[in-house]
């Protein structure tokens, strides 16, 4: 039970990573709240952590915007009267297209989803976290950090760049107040999310290339689970990692070290 007495907020936590995030913090004793856009997903991870003898509660939120997200933080506090451990997962793989092909429009939604929403979270969480210190783990990935191999995918690409230096500059203006920052960039991993991938003309933005046999050399080329990650994260968040921040921690069974 190393989250007792914690509270840890969880955006996107409907399914995937940040759902397996949710229920090992609650494993681990914290009280979670759940975040999403889609409640009837983030009431079954509340119910599957209440059902294991932990505390929960959802709140349905945009967390790009400033009032939905407002109203998280403020619903916290007034039912759990702190916040220890946030964990920004939500995102998107938005549309990937060439340069050339890609809207402004599709720019913008995921730059608005994944840096804004990021931004958002930890801009309204991080003055509760000052109270007592605390621990943000900010879920990046492989592109745009190590691997730039996915056709198209500019705009998402940017923005993974961008958490991970967030939570890079972040580490340093927050830990005078006990506050530790990391990030986890994940590869081929068992969620949707490729599911919810929009892919337009990348055949014209591919370079040719065979990947050595195996790709994913731990696992034989089979993707990670999400539970992979989010033991990582758990450890992060915990005061076993009290000495780690403004750290990228890849979760890839070694797939980046191939591409």
């Amino acid at each position: 039970m190393e989250f007792a007495g914690k509270v840890a907020l969880v955006t996107g936590a409907g399914s995937g990573i940040g759902k397996a995030t949710a229920v090992r913090l609650g494993a681990g004793g914290a009280s979670v709240v759940v975040i999403s856009r889609t409640m009837d997903e983030i009431e079954e991870t509340r119910d599957e952590i209440i059902k294991a003898g932990g505390k929960a509660i959802a709140i349905d939120a945009d967390i790009a915007d400033e009032a939905e997200m407002t109203r998280v933080i403020d619903a916290t506090i007034k039912q759990f009267k702190r916040l220890d451990i946030v964990v920004a997962n939500a995102g998107i793989n938005g549309m990937w297209a060439p340069i050339d092909d890609l809207t402004p429009d599709e720019w913008d939604q995921t730059m608005t989803v994944n840096l804004r929403g990021t931004y958002m979270t930890l801009h309204l969480a991080v003055p509760h976290l000052k109270e007592r210190g605390g621990s943000v783990i900010i879920v990046s990935s492989i592109n745009g950090n190590r691997t730039f191999t996915s056709a198209g995918a500019t705009a998402y690409a940017a923005t993974k760049a961008a958490q991970v230096a967030m939570a890079q500059q972040l580490a340093l203006e927050l830990g005078k107040h006990g506050i530790r920052v990391n990030a986890v960039c994940p590869g081929a991993i068992d969620t949707e999310i490729d599911d919810n991938t929009d892919k337009r003309n990348t055949q014209l933005a591919e370079i040719p290339v065979e990947w050595p046999e195996g790709d994913i050399p731990i696992t034989g080329g089979e993707p990670g689970e999400s539970r992979d990650v989010a033991d990582v994260i758990a450890f992060l968040a915990s005061d076993a990692a009290r000495h780690v921040t403004g750290v990228p921690v890849y979760v890839d069974g070694g797939q980046s070290l191939l591409r």
